[in-house]
């Protein structure tokens, strides 16, 4: 049985691979970084035999013709040096530019089609994490680290073929050093890749407190628990400092020895080729050149060891990232799907149980109902009663556990999604709005809509005239989360957006709660109008009184069963179920409007 941790290094090798495959795509920018590369190993390999030349040749038999063209030669080369390094730097960053911009595009368009079951567990602080943190550190290793390591061993195995021409017994004493250093490297690789996925991970744990209190800061502030958010977030920093540490420790565990074998190296040379010159078997020029080599075949394995730590950190991002872009999508089209395009308005759900990831009892139990065309549906019920789902399974958020959903007779997972949801209008409970303009956001599902039909659609939602007192009107700066506006106005904000689609089947989940009950009667008012126009079938998750009241039917909903449905009047006489809810609304709206007490 393979261990978990050999299952991690492995998936990481896996995940580097992949993002090595993915410089296929910038093959060229990549050919031009390493031919870059290629001439300047030449470049630096020619550099210790110009010394050599000249101090053999010239210093050494007083030739100043010899000195200055060596001179000219070494200029030529520390130029070439310069030009070759900066190609090989300039075009291995593009490439891994390309690669980054590749990546956050393949992660975010996947964050867009995976299904809501994947949002509802996964913390969007982890998601941002892997978007930002960890593309960059796989960036950083495409532009810098992988360069290093691939000009370190052709650097590597060029200088010791050199060595071993020029002195094959200095050249094995040179080169004893390669193998260690070489082992040491690929422990500290092997042995702390976990090590550097657990710092990843405690930056993610870290960003999502403070997401939370970005997002929640007047909660925070409300309940004075301003200490209490200060120490959490403190202990989550402590903890991310104490991973950081044990990579540092991980460091200096190794790279004491590599810089201790690289001392060796080099007083071994200077003993054994200094003897060797006052032997007459090496001349000064020969040591010169190949202690110049030695620090070029020892640079090499230094590069890399300096590198190890950011390709450790970037297997471990890389392995993050494709968990992302290798997620499931669940809810897709499925093969011959076709589009939905025309509505009769009955939509049948047909013995429907549902459970939600990772929940240990169904939310939905055996529900089964018809709608009629053109009708008017509330769906009423206690909190958690199931209301909700009943809406998010309609456009397939989540696909039935049991059961079937239907249009029309025609199973909803038979339709592509892109033309179910573009004919279904919802008003989520929850309002989101976008950064950009007041028309921007209602124009949101329709992009080229004229100003015409956006103030059309505001006047439906009672928005028009407050837009209008505006200084900029409809081109109004909306901040963020729609931070300047009431709760009310961006609910009715949502309503215009939902109601400038060409929609089929509209869906108002608990639509006005934000709004006055003046204001939601005028809404109510024309929805109503537009319901029995232009929808073919109209859901609303009720609240209020007067919406349950002018539906055709109503579903009442308790503990994720359809326990009964009929009109207003056949429920009050026959459910006593509907009575508690009504009675509980009556009295609300009493404490709300004393008035009407």
């Amino acid at each position: 049985m393979v261990q978990q941790p050999e299952l991690q290094e492995n998936s990481s090798i896996r995940s580097t691979q992949r993002v090595l495959r993915s410089l296929s795509t910038y093959r060229w920018t990549s050919l031009g970084a390493l031919v870059s590369l290629l001439l300047l190993t030449l470049a630096n390999a020619l550099t210790p035999q110009l010394f050599r030349w000249g101090i053999d040749e010239g210093i050494t038999q007083k030739n100043l013709q010899i000195v200055l063209h060596s001179a000219a030669w070494l200029v030529l080369a520390a130029i070439a040096r310069g030009v070759f390094n900066f190609g090989q730097s300039y075009l291995a960053e593009a490439a891994s530019q390309g690669v980054a911009y590749d990546l956050r595009n393949k992660i975010f368009s996947k964050i867009q089609n995976l299904s809501f079951s994947y949002h509802d567990q996964a913390q969007t602080s982890q998601l941002l994490t892997r978007v930002t943190s960890d593309i960059e550190q796989i960036r950083t290793f495409v532009g810098t680290s992988l360069i290093q390591v691939v000009g370190s061993i052709v650097t590597l195995v060029s200088i010791s073929v050199v060595l071993l021409v020029m002195n094959w017994q200095l050249a094995l004493i040179t080169l004893t050093a390669v193998p260690l250093e070489g082992w040491l490297m690929a422990r500290f690789i092997t042995g702390n890749n976990n090590l550097f996925r657990q710092v990843q991970e405690q930056l993610s744990d870290l960003n999502a407190v403070l997401q939370e209190n970005l997002l929640g800061i007047r909660v925070v502030k409300a309940f004075v628990r301003e200490s209490t958010e200060r120490s959490r977030y403190t202990s989550m920093n402590d903890g991310l400092v104490r991973a950081n540490m044990k990579t540092i420790n991980a460091i200096h565990n190794t790279f004491p020895f590599l810089f201790l074998l690289s001392n060796l190296v080099t007083l071994a040379v200077f003993a054994y080729g200094g003897a060797q010159v006052i032997g007459g078997r090496f001349s000064i020029g020969e040591l010169v050149a190949f202690n110049s080599y030695l620090a070029l075949i020892l640079q090499p394995i230094l590069l890399i060891g300096f590198a190890a730590p950011a390709i450790a950190q970037a297997a471990a991002s890389a392995e993050r990232v494709y968990e992302v872009v290798d997620a499931e999508v669940e809810i897709r089209d499925r093969p011959g799907a076709v589009p939905f395009t025309t509505c009769g308005g009955r939509i049948t759900f047909e013995n429907v149980s549902f459970r939600y990831p990772g929940a240990t009892s169904e939310t939905l139990k055996q529900v089964s109902f018809e709608t009629k065309p053109n009708e008017l549906i509330a769906v009423l019920g206690m909190t958690g009663s199931g209301k909700s789902t009943i809406m998010n399974l309609i456009p397939r958020f989540y696909d039935v556990t049991k059961g079937a959903v239907r249009i029309d007779g025609r199973d909803v997972k038979s339709f592509t999604l892109k033309s179910l949801r573009s004919r279904i209008g919802i008003v989520f409970q929850e309002t989101t709005l976008f950064s950009g303009t007041i028309r921007e956001n209602i124009a949101y599902a329709k992009p080229d809509a004229t100003l015409e039909e956006v103030i059309e659609v505001a006047k439906t939602a009672q928005m028009h005239d407050f837009i209008t007192e505006l200084p900029d009107g409809y081109e109004t700066i909306v901040g963020e989360r729609g931070v300047g506006l009431s709760g009310g106005q961006k609910q009715r904000i949502a309503i215009a957006r939902t109601l400038l689609t060409d929609y089929s089947i509209l869906i108002l989940d608990d639509s006005t709660s934000a709004v006055d009950a003046k204001t939601a009667a005028q809404i109510q008012t024309e929805l109503d109008n537009l319901m029995h126009h232009k929808a073919c079938t109209t859901f609303v998750v009720a609240q209020r009184i007067s919406t349950v009241k002018n539906a055709d039917r109503i579903f009442l909903m308790d503990k994720g069963r359809l326990v009964a449905q009929g009109t207003h009047e056949e429920l009050m006489q026959n459910s006593p179920l509907y009575g508690v809810i009504l009675e509980s609304q009556v009295k609300q709206k009493e404490k709300n409007d004393p008035q009407l007490a």
